[in-house]
């Protein structure tokens, strides 16, 4: 890293950090984890331990000025492997596994997916299945008004805290032409959970232009769907780097605009 980039990313870590222990003990006072619980129970989500309502990714605290950071990969929310205390880590159940093999399988991107990059997420507050954000919201808004309103807020808190840190971020490591992947758009369509995400990250890069040609838009490693998707639109004439970067071009345009 440039010791610009180390600056940016020292910035980012306390901010992250700092910020997430004030998600926790808010979504402690509302009993979140209870709510998580009674949602995954309803989704026929076998019972698991919820360790960690709100999720820092540790492995950011093994980051240093050495590390070649060549890629920022932003997932959707942290799942049941990545809240675990032994965990807490993002893209560490099946998709991390998937996306893992990926990169070591394809050595032409030249990425080690665990030392080569840095994994953020859209919001760090946990779910079983990403669709059950909303539905918690569901589940509180019967119970309790104000804690509708305290959880929507943190929701939506959360969303652009992190769409505007991260193209921060990623503006600087840009400068030496590190690519962002934002995988899994589907819920960054209109109505969709992640919406709010999609136009702070949309607002936020408008200050960054020169970094924004360097983001790219994927569907999610989960069900190997990237793979697929990459596979199904895949022009043989040129390299597997050429290839992603024109499927996630194209998926940029559709979400995000010109």
């Amino acid at each position: 890293m440039t010791l610009k980039e180390w600056n940016a990313f020292c910035l980012f870590r306390d901010e992250f950090c700092f910020q997430v222990e004030q998600w926790k003990k808010e979504a402690d006072k509302m009993g979140l984890s209870q709510v998580q619980k009674i949602v995954a129970k309803n989704d026929n989500v076998s019972d698991y331990p919820i360790e960690n309502i709100v999720v820092y990714n540790t492995e950011l605290n093994k980051v240093t000025k050495d590390c070649d950071i060549k890629l920022i990969i932003i997932g959707d929310n942290p799942g049941k492997e990545e809240q675990l205390s032994k965990n807490q880590k993002y893209l560490v159940g099946l998709a991390g596994k998937i996306a893992y093999g990926y990169f070591k399988k394809n050595v032409e991107l030249d990425i080690d997916f665990r030392k080569n990059t840095i994994i953020l997420n859209k919001t760090p507050i946990h779910s079983a299945k990403t669709k059950q954000l909303t539905k918690m919201l569901q589940v509180v808004k019967k119970q309790d008004e104000n804690l509708f309103i305290a959880l929507k807020n943190m929701l939506v808190e959360s969303q652009k805290f992190m769409a505007e840190k991260t193209a921060k971020l990623h503006s600087v490591f840009a400068e030496n032409n590190t690519e962002l992947w934002l995988v899994g758009y589907s819920e960054l369509k209109n109505n969709g959970i992640f919406e709010i995400y999609r136009d702070k990250l949309r607002e936020s890069y408008k200050k960054f232009k020169n970094a924004y040609e360097k983001v790219y838009i994927f569907q999610h490693f989960s069900m190997n769907r990237f793979a697929i998707d990459l596979r199904e639109n895949y022009n043989e004439n040129i390299s597997l780097k050429e290839n992603i970067k024109i499927l996630g071009n194209r998926h940029k345009i559709e979400i995000l605009g010109e």
